[in-house]
């Protein structure tokens, strides 16, 4: 019997203290189609002063961090438009990394993740735990943030996202505040975003900050692979043996991607990965962009 394979299970590839798992936040407020939670003026300025460089680096050179990447390849050249590493702390003091990508939105200031990077359930004994210190570094490469740390100012995800423990529509939003009165759409460009239907197979770029000893959440890698599309009762995922570790959840999926000029379309973003007892991811998945996600993107303007 192949014990690795009998080991793997499904989980959602955040980062925390190098290990791939979900964290969870108290929501501020709830709508009928999506909760939000407001972080005041100053959580955000003690985000900024959380975030120092050296702590940005915290997870490199750790020896429990999953095995380097096989498939995935650090990204060579400028990191690519919007794309960025999400930074965030997890109460009582877990600090934890994602991916986030800057996207078109009427403030200039949106960008995309997964839900599970903000959002996810509850501790063992039934307590919200709530995320806080959440800053944004688009272009984020080896400690270096070349466009600034966007500090959130709200978040928000479709209330059809029941937490970490389910796939479907686990996407979320971030209003980021601008930086030296300059809107990060500005400064770092954006991906487009698309909802409609696509084939089943899509040729597929994948980007994200994994934490693993091939990367330690500094570099930018990516995954050129087909995606293809699978429905159940359950859900609908985007699916791909991309092998992007913990901290790559919430990197974008992109279609018609051209690597001169860094820019695709979002069709999902990573939510979870199957992993083998050692830590070694053996696929991803991204949940299908639904009707839900489009009306949460399109107001996040508002936010």
């Amino acid at each position: 019997m192949d014990l690795k394979r009998a080991a793997r299970r499904v989980v959602a590839l955040s980062a925390a203290l190098g290990a791939a798992t979900a964290v969870v936040a108290a929501p501020a407020s709830a709508a009928d189609d999506q909760v939000v939670t407001v972080v005041s003026e100053a959580d955000r300025a003690a985000a900024l002063a959380h975030w120092t460089p050296e702590r940005m680096r915290q997870w490199v050179g750790e020896e429990d961090l999953p095995p380097a990447e096989k498939i995935g390849r650090e990204w060579a050249g400028p990191v690519p438009s919007g794309v960025g590493r999400l930074f965030f702390t997890a109460r009582p003091g877990v600090d934890g990394s994602c991916t986030a990508t800057v996207v078109p939105s009427s403030s200039k200031d949106v960008a995309l993740t997964a839900g599970h990077c903000v959002n996810g359930g509850f501790d063992r004994f039934d307590n919200p735990i709530k995320i806080v210190n959440v800053v944004f570094v688009p272009g984020y490469d080896h400690g270096e943030a070349p466009h600034g740390v966007f500090a959130a100012r709200a978040f928000a995800w479709s209330s059809t996202y029941s937490g970490p423990t389910s796939g479907a529509d686990d996407d979320a939003v971030l209003a980021l505040d601008p930086v030296d009165g300059r809107h990060v759409a500005d400064v770092a460009g954006t991906q487009e975003i698309s909802f409609g239907k696509l084939p089943s197979t899509v040729d597929t770029t994948m980007l994200g900050y994994p934490v693993s000893q091939a990367a330690g959440g500094e570099a930018l890698f990516s995954c050129a692979r087909p995606a293809t599309y699978q429905e159940n009762s359950v859900n609908t995922t985007w699916n791909t043996d991309c092998d992007l570790a913990g901290g790559s959840s919430g990197g974008p999926w992109l279609r018609n991607f051209d690597p001169a000029t860094g820019k695709g379309t979002i069709f999902s973003v990573t939510s979870r990965g199957t992993m083998t007892e050692d830590g070694v991811t053996t696929d991803l998945s991204g949940a299908a962009l639904t009707e839900p996600v489009r009306k949460l993107y399109e107001r996040a303007g508002e936010l």
